[in-house]
Formats: structure tokens, C-alpha cells, sequence
């Protein structure tokens, strides 16, 4: 199950995750694909499902003064919720779970993982870590308790209850700003400036 949403009558949901706050009807979905009502109760279909994995240096995420020069483990899941016109990662961020060829990892899988190629970060990235919330937060858990911190890239189109919880947990996040107008925001990414 989802996390951040309301029932409403009719078996109706609000999703309280981004400021997209998509209405939702039964057997439907919100704008990012990937997140789905059903009968009244909102169900990701992302959670560890994996769609792209490999070792990165920090500062391509970039963090520059996050663990310099340290590896991380940087992962994905399907979806986003903008429809960014310039996306250098359409490919996954723009198709629906269904879409493309995923892994089923857990949390401790992803720390595991981590561990094994020698990295000493976790990096939710290349797709939206806000469209797979409840994985990023269930990771960052994990690897806090065995020593390995979760970091965020993301374009900050969250709510502040989800992302208040996320950064209890998270050792960094980076906010990819994509312009300075709402205008383009509108335009260019199907989101809005002002939440971000």
C-alpha cells in the first residue's frame, strides 16, 4: 500500500505525495504512472522494483561535499511526476512499471548490494526517488542501521509531510532546480516553480 493519501467517498483517493495532489478514481492512476487506486486503497507499483543499477561517483550526482570521492550505489525505479520536455532518462522516468524491464530487490537487498561493490552511499536517482517514496525511506532505514547513508536526487516536487519524513532518515538531498519561471515549469515540466 501507498503511503500519503485520503479516501474519499465512491472509492476515491487524494494522493498527499506530490502538489500534483491527483484525484483519483478506482482502477486509475495518478500523473506519474505509477501509483494506482485500488477499490479505495492506493497501491505503488514500484516498491523495489528496480530499473536501473550501477556504481557512481558522488559528485555525479552531483554532491560535491557529501563523502567526497566516495562510490554510490545508485538506483531507480520507474516513473516520474513531471513530463520534463529535455529528460535525459525519458526512457525510464517516462513509462509506466509495465513498461520496462525491472528487479525485485528489498531494502536490504539494495544495502547488501551496496556493501558488495564496495560503495559507502546509496544514491535514489536517474528516475524520481518522490514517485518511489516509501522505497527510498524503507532503504534509507535500512542502511542507517548498518552504515550506509541514503541520498535523494530529486526534483523537490513533494509535500512536506512526505518529504519532512523522508529527511528523518536521508543523509543528503540534492534538488535538481530546472528554471527560474513558473512559466517554464508549466510548460517545460507539467509541474509548477513555487512547491519546488
Amino acid at each position: 500500500e501507498a503511503g500519503w493519501y485520503e479516501k474519499k467517498p465512491d472509492l476515491k483517493i487524494v494522493c498527499k505525495l506530490c502538489p500534483h495532489q491527483c484525484q483519483v478514481a478506482d482502477r486509475e492512476r495518478g500523473t506519474c504512472g505509477v501509483r494506482e487506486n485500488d477499490g479505495g486503497v492506493y497501491r505503488t507499483h514500484v516498491y523495489g522494483e528496480i530499473c536501473a543499477a550501477h556504481v557512481d561517483p558522488i559528485e555525479k550526482k552531483p554532491l560535491f561535499h557529501y563523502f567526497p570521492t566516495a562510490k554510490a550505489y545508485s538506483v531507480a525505479a520507474a516513473g516520474c511526476n513531471f513530463i520534463c520536455t529535455f529528460c535525459q532518462n525519458w526512457e525510464i522516468s517516462q513509462k509506466r512499471p509495465e513498461q520496462i524491464k525491472s528487479v525485485k530487490l528489498t531494502p536490504r537487498q539494495v544495502v547488501e548490494q551496496a556493501r558488495l561493490h564496495d560503495c559507502t552511499v546509496i544514491a535514489h536517482t536517474y528516475t524520481e526517488p518522490v514517485v518511489f517514496a516509501e522505497f527510498v525511506r524503507d532503504c534509507a532505514r535500512e542502511g542507517a542501521r548498518t552504515g550506509i547513508p541514503n541520498v535523494m536526487i530529486t526534483n523537490g516536487y513533494i509535500e512536506p509531510e512526505p518529504m519532512t519524513e523522508l529527511c528523518r532518515h536521508l543523509g543528503a538531498v540534492k534538488v535538481d532546480l530546472k528554471a527560474f519561471t513558473e512559466t517554464f515549469y508549466r510548460e517545460q515540466c507539467g509541474g509548477a516553480l513555487a512547491p519546488v
